[in-house]
This record gives structure tokens, C-alpha cells and sequence, in this order.
């Protein structure tokens, strides 16, 4: 096959190109900035069909593997501009792919999906509007592309790792943090996580099978406690980790809340809402089973002391 990875030198994207490889397919990057490893420079987010096209023709398939930050403040409505830089631009690049005859899709997308899912009863796509975004992506990009453009979406959790500098965005607080005298202290509740070698597996086998599915990406479920433990465990600085009272992260996400309303402006997870998310076990079932420790020393382990 002859796949186009989009985002190609992310974190996500450059381990999907090297797999991809290794399996013998061919592959073309495009990324928003020139750097070592890009085909093509273009920024996905506002380029059009019309552009979209020449970049797509002659591939069986493509990969969107863009980054959104869904912690940003903006001003409300936010909504609109979380369209802009999520659905819009995968509604363009599936119409286009189906335009010209492409097979297969992948997208990656978030866990989140997972959960709105397997609990409406949280109402997660009208509480955050990242999450609304994630669902409208998958609904329409797939509407864009067809019955004959199979696309599948990997709901990701916390993913593990590196590709050369590039790292998880969530990682270099984390990793302050951990190296910090500070104490350690989490809420109960816990995580999924994986890694970026793991999803760029799964992403290869969709592409192969031309899968139209979703499919949750899991390979251990973390307890916050497990995960901050073994990330300091990562940076030398190994210590108790302590428990956080529910009531002090609902107190804590609440006033965050109040002060982004004061401001006019409001995050793609909002914090009114996210300590019910923190609070709760979003664990993924079946997980792989594979591990997460090399994957967890690459993200932390050779990162400068704060």
C-alpha cells in the first residue's frame, strides 16, 4: 500500500511512518513545518480540497495523526473554533481522499468517544466541547468519505513515549512535577494509557484491513496513584504518593471553572466538570497486556532536572 500520513513527524505520526515501513509499505508525510522526514509542508487545518487532492492521489489510504490541544482557554463560544480546527479539516481531507479513490482511513482520535459511549448517562459531549468535537469528527469525517472509504477511528488514552524531541504535550508538567521536591498526591480514580509504538501498530492493522471500526487503544489500566509512582520511579526521584480528598479536586476544578467564566473564556474539557473525569476509573477493557515500561523511561527518563 501507498499511505499518507498526516502529521507525519508527531509523536504519533512519526512511529505510524516507521511501522508502516518495517511492513514494507510505502509513505508520504505532510506536516505544517519543514523539518527532516516531510514530504510536503502544508497545514492541513486550513488547506482546502482543491489542495488536499494532488497530495492524496496515488495513495491507498491516509492517516490523520493531527494534534489538538483541548486544555487551551479561548473565548467563548468555543465551539467554532474547536469545529474549525477538528472536524472542518477532516471533512475536507475524506472528501478529498474519496474524490480520489482512496480505501481506507485512520483518525486519530480520543477515549473520550470511548466513554461517551459506554456511559451516556455522563452527557460528555455536552459537558466538554472537546468531546462533542471528537464525535461530530468521526461522524462526519466518515459521512465525508463513504461506504466505499472505510475510516477507522483509535480512541487513544494517555500515550507513552518519544520520537526524537517529540513527546506527549502532557508530559513535561508531569515530569516537573515528579522531579520536584514537592509531595505527590493524586486522586483516586485512574487512567488508561498505552504507547506510541502500540497505537502506530494498531493504526497498520486497521490500514490492512481496511477497518471502518472504532477501536479503544489500551494497554495497561492505571490507577493516578500507579502512574505517578512509576513516573517518578522514571526520574530518579521515587516517593510516597499520597491521596487527594474528592471533595479538594472538585473544589479546586470548580474554582478553575468560576475563573475562566469570569473571563468570558472556556476550555475544551471544562474544569466545572472534568474533576467527575479525574474522580472516575476510565479504564478501557480488553487491554493488551503489554508493557508500558520502556515506553514510560523514554518519555521521562532522559529529561533535564527542573
Amino acid at each position: 500500500m501507498r499511505i499518507l500520513v498526516i502529521g507525519g513527524t508527531g509523536l504519533i505520526g512519526a512511529h505510524v511512518v516507521d511501522v508502516l515501513g518495517e511492513r514494507g509499505h510505502a509513505v508520504t508525510t505532510v506536516a505544517r513545518s519543514a523539518r527532516p522526514g516531510v514530504d510536503h509542508v502544508l497545514d492541513v487545518e486550513t488547506a482546502s480540497i482543491a489542495q488536499l487532492r494532488p497530495l492524496l492521489a496515488g495513495h491507498d489510504g491516509v492517516v490523520y495523526a493531527a494534534r489538538t490541544d483541548e486544555q487551551r482557554p479561548l473565548r467563548k463560544p468555543i465551539h467554532p473554533a474547536f469545529r474549525r480546527d477538528m472536524v472542518d479539516p477532516v471533512v475536507r481531507l475524506f472528501t478529498a481522499a474519496r474524490e480520489e479513490g482512496l480505501t481506507r482511513g485512520v483518525v486519530m482520535g480520543s477515549y473520550y468517544t470511548y466513554f461517551d459511549r459506554l456511559h451516556p448517562q455522563w452527557r460528555l459531549g455536552e459537558r466538554h466541547t472537546y468531546i462533542r468535537c471528537r464525535v461530530e469528527q468521526a461522524r462526519e469525517g466518515r459521512a465525508a468519505a463513504g461506504p466505499e472509504l472505510p475510516v477507522a477511528v483509535l480512541e487513544l488514552p494517555f500515550v507513552f513515549g518519544r520520537a526524537g524531541d517529540r513527546l506527549p504535550n502532557w508530559a513535561p508538567p508531569l515530569d516537573g512535577w515528579a522531579r520536584s521536591r514537592a509531595p505527590l498526591a493524586v486522586p483516586a480514580g485512574g487512567t488508561a494509557a498505552t504507547t506510541a509504538r502500540n497505537v502506530a501498530e494498531v493504526a497498520a492493522d486497521a490500514l490492512e484491513r481496511a477497518s471502518g471500526e472504532d477501536i479503544p487503544v489500551a494497554d495497561e489500566n492505571l490507577t493516578w496513584h500507579d502512574m505517578i509512582a512509576r513516573i517518578a520511579d522514571a526520574v530518579g526521584r521515587g516517593r510516597r504518593v499520597g491521596r487527594l480528598p474528592a471533595f479538594a479536586v472538585r473544589a479546586a476544578m470548580g474554582c478553575g471553572g468560576v475563573l475562566q467564566a469570569l473571563g468570558r473564556k472556556e476550555s475544551g474539557i471544562n474544569p466545572a466538570h472534568f474533576a467527575e473525569l479525574m474522580l472516575a476509573p476510565l479504564f478501557v477493557e480488553p487491554v493488551s497486556g503489554r508493557p508500558l515500561d520502556t515506553a514510560l523511561r523514554e518519555t521521562f527518563a532522559d529529561r533535564p532536572a527542573a
